[in-house]
């Protein structure tokens, strides 16, 4: 297909898709865009999804930004939960999602079975999800950090959502998680109640540790946030292959997750410069936590922190670009 049958194409599609699109759990929704100085005549349009949480944001404004001002792309981002973002790909809506947390049974059904997906390569981030404690409670009850402990702290925790129950706090509900199964399976008496963003979860996190109050939840890295406040992990079980193999049996840690892009087929096979970056685009856990605190702590448009770490690391920039 060609640039510009598929912008074409796009156009077409984007008023009956879209609608089904929602009806599957989520809005696309465009976050803000615009050409570069080519005006998008060598690039085209190039759609990138934004996952709901601000490390995502970072990688995906930055390729954007690289896209926008090297290669004179017409970049648009679109405010996607995982999935949905998965299936926008078989309709042109998306061309990639540039942070995947591993999803096994999303690469099956789309890459395997429909082909409207491809893997692309790492982008260099190591991914780690897990249970933490805010510093003050595991410099307090040192042993808590150890799942068969945490029974005995379970009253702690306690909230008016958890009931009699302690409260193991997640994040939103569309992120990768275990911990319904894990609860169960480990005999914990813990609930687990979300959030509702990765805002809210740091902003527990955050009170928690000022106010010396008791919390347990769902946190993962990279994040900008354990810069912040540095959050003591829980040892549960050690992951072994094949250990979360059925979800209702899951009894172990979670995985590392070697995070990689996920990119549409037609977009792959298209010719358009902004695949080559996206194939190319690497960087380290420390890269996307300060372009991600720049968003997130210091309020920058996600653009100027994008154009801010390309302009301050922009032999990284030219290794992508050959």
């Amino acid at each position: 297909m060609t640039q510009k049958t598929r912008t074409l194409r796009v156009a077409a599609m984007t008023a009956v898709v879209g609608l089904g699109l929602a009806a599957c759990g989520g809005d696309i929704e465009s976050a803000g865009g615009g050409g570069g100085d080519g005006g998008g005549e060598d690039c085209g349009q190039f759609d990138i999804a934004i996952n709901p949480w601000v490390g995502y944001e970072a990688s995906a404004h930055v390729v954007g930004y690289v896209a926008k001002s090297e290669l004179g792309c017409n970049v648009e981002y679109k405010n996607l939960k995982e999935e949905v973002a998965w299936q926008g790909m078989g309709s042109d809506e998306v061309d990639v999602v540039i942070e995947n947390w591993g999803h096994p049974d999303l690469k099956k059904k789309y890459i395997e079975e429909q082909k409207t997906a491809q893997e692309a390569g790492s982008t260099g981030n190591i991914g780690v999800i897990g249970w933490y404690v805010p510093p003050w409670m595991a410099e307090k009850y040192p042993d808590i950090t150890e799942w068969e402990n945490l029974n005995k702290y379970a009253d702690q925790f306690k909230t008016s959502e958890s009931g009699n129950q302690g409260q193991l706090l997640d994040g939103d509900p569309s992120f990768v998680t275990n911990d319904e199964a894990l609860v169960k399976n480990l005999k914990l008496d813990y609930k687990v109640v979300y959030a509702g963003s990765e805002a809210a979860l740091i902003q527990a996190f955050r009170q928690a540790e000022k106010n010396k109050e008791p919390l347990i939840g769902y946190f993962y890295d990279p994040q900008w946030f354990m810069s912040e406040v540095p959050l003591v992990k829980i040892n549960l079980p050690p992951y072994e292959e094949g250990c979360d193999a059925d979800p209702e049996k899951i009894a172990c840690d979670y995985p590392e997750y070697d995070l990689d892009k996920i990119v549409a087929t037609d977009f792959a096979e298209s010719g358009s410069p902004a695949y080559d970056l996206v194939k190319a685009f690497e960087w380290t856990n420390e890269d996307q936590n300060v372009v991600a605190s720049y968003i997130a702590q210091d309020k920058m448009d996600p653009e100027e922190a994008a154009e801010k770490w390309v302009k301050d690391n922009q032999d990284k920039v030219d290794a992508w670009l050959g």
